[in-house]
Parts: structure tokens; C-alpha cells; sequence
């Protein structure tokens, strides 16, 4: 038996570009994808924390260092520069898989740099 579980996540990155005439996909900084183990052309979802828009879409890389976040195409409709997004990418494992499975988890900082890094969520209190 298999799970899909979150493989990684980028959370509260700034959109840096929204440009509507582009084949599609979202660009991410090479560095962010290297850290977040996010390969290019691989699905990813995006999570708009500013207008609650939820959108599928790929991963294509940016130019390391440079802090890019595109949201290309008709996705550019639904995030504007300056937005904050969770960007998420998921995958299958096996039970055998799941005993020692550890999400990526990027936290970001404005500017898109990165402000710390964990493998586990916080259990959220009452």
C-alpha cells in the first residue's frame, strides 16, 4: 500500500513575477528547489495566503540566488507580486518508505531568504 504524503513545502514565499504571457509553470530560485529536494517539471501546488486561491502547476528553475518566484500563465491571474504562497510538492511512499520519512519543510523570511528549515510541523495547541 501506498500514501501520498507532503514531500516538501516552501512556506510564505513572495511572488516575485506574475507574467501572463509565459508557457506556464512556476519558476523557483534553483537554490530553493535544491534545498527543498523539488525537481524541475515536478507537480507542485500552490497555496495563496493573500486571496485564498489554491492552483496546481510545475516546477521550472530560477536563477540560483536570485529569491525568483513566477507564477506563469493563467496562473498569473491568481497571485501578484508581493503574495505570500505555500508551495507544495507531494509524493507516493510505501509503508517501508513511510518509517523513516521526513518532510522538507522551508521557512521563508521577506526577500525570500530562507529563515529556518524543519522536518516536522508543530503540534498545533487548543
Amino acid at each position: 500500500m501506498q500514501s501520498i504524503m507532503l514531500k516538501a513545502k516552501l512556506h510564505q514565499a513572495r511572488v516575485t513575477h506574475a507574467v501572463l504571457e509565459y508557457e506556464g509553470s512556476c519558476a523557483i530560485d534553483g537554490n530553493l528547489l535544491d534545498m527543498a529536494g523539488i525537481r524541475e517539471y515536478e507537480q507542485i501546488q500552490i497555496y495563496n495566503i493573500e486571496n485564498g486561491e489554491r492552483f496546481t502547476t510545475y516546477a521550472i528553475r530560477g536563477e540560483e540566488g536570485s529569491g525568483i518566484i513566477s507564477v506563469n500563465g493563467a496562473a498569473a491571474h491568481l497571485a501578484k507580486p508581493a503574495d505570500r504562497v505555500i508551495i507544495c510538492a507531494y509524493a507516493n511512499y510505501t509503508e517501508a518508505e513511510l518509517a523513516n520519512f521526513k518532510p522538507a519543510l522551508i521557512y521563508m523570511k521577506e526577500g525570500n531568504e530562507v529563515s529556518h528549515t524543519s522536518n516536522a510541523i508543530p503540534v498545533q495547541v487548543a
